[in-house]
């Protein structure tokens, strides 16, 4: 089958068509980290035809990672979680370069990986990574995309480097009450994952306008969904 062939639905999204295809195919896109957001995120991106994905996640799979974590398995208990996801996306889109690096987001690698990527997407679950990702994001001139969610809410926040509001402007530093640990059903993070999925198709194809200088936030027990303005700070340390 040729690859042409695997998107075809896909190309007949209006004002989607072949060319977008080729700028997805061409992009290569960083993800930090591929757990119970990033997981179902990378997926969401291989199947798009992302046509590089970079994947940044250390430790090994643990039991209380799986009713969350879709790109890992059972009998991978004690395994690397980069490795995993790594195999689990080749086998599913054998077309596209899928690397993985066996390490969160920290300042002695984040320069190097946002470098080699055309769009950050922010998946990982403490603060310091995120704003770590975002600062070379904005200094790099990348496209950035912030997911979180905690129990059954989420948001994602799509930034244009130089144009929009970025997580910096909300977020000045890790607030000193958020924990690693918080509850989680996998459903949740990964409607988040997929919002966040759209608006970087988004950004890498201007297929359709991105949601720039709003943050989405979504409230799955009430199943509502809201656009919250947000502004840019003139003064911010990242993207002023």
């Amino acid at each position: 089958m040729k690859y042409e062939e695997y998107y075809t639905w896909q190309e007949n999204i209006p004002g989607f068509g072949r060319e977008a295809q080729e700028k997805l195919r061409d992009s290569t896109a960083l993800v930090s980290r591929v757990g119970g957001l990033g997981g179902p995120l990378a997926f969401s991106l291989a199947a798009a035809g992302v046509g590089r994905i970079i994947l940044a996640h250390g430790g090994e799979l643990r039991p209380d990672d799986l009713n969350r974590q879709i790109l890992m398995r059972h009998a991978g208990l004690g395994s690397l979680r980069h490795e995993q996801a790594a195999e689990t996306l080749r086998r599913f889109n054998r077309d596209l370069q899928i690397e993985s690096v066996g390490e969160n987001i920290s300042e002695g690698n984040a320069g190097d990986l946002v470098g080699e990527a055309d769009i950050v997407f922010s998946c990982a679950p403490l603060f310091e990574e995120r704003l770590l990702m975002n600062r070379e994001a904005m200094r790099q001139g990348k496209y950035f995309v912030d997911g979180a969610m905690c129990s059954m809410e989420g948001h994602v926040l799509a930034v244009e480097p130089g144009k929009s509001t970025c997580l910096a402007c909300l977020v000045k530093e890790p607030p000193a009450y958020w924990k690693r640990r918080f509850p989680v059903i996998g459903a949740v993070s990964a409607m988040v994952a997929q919002i966040a999925v759209l608006e970087g198709l988004k950004l890498l194809t201007h297929f359709a306008e991105p949601t720039l200088d709003r943050l989405i936030h979504v409230d799955t027990l009430a199943m509502r969904m809201k656009k919250v303005r947000v502004l840019r700070d003139p003064s911010c340390s990242h993207c002023s």
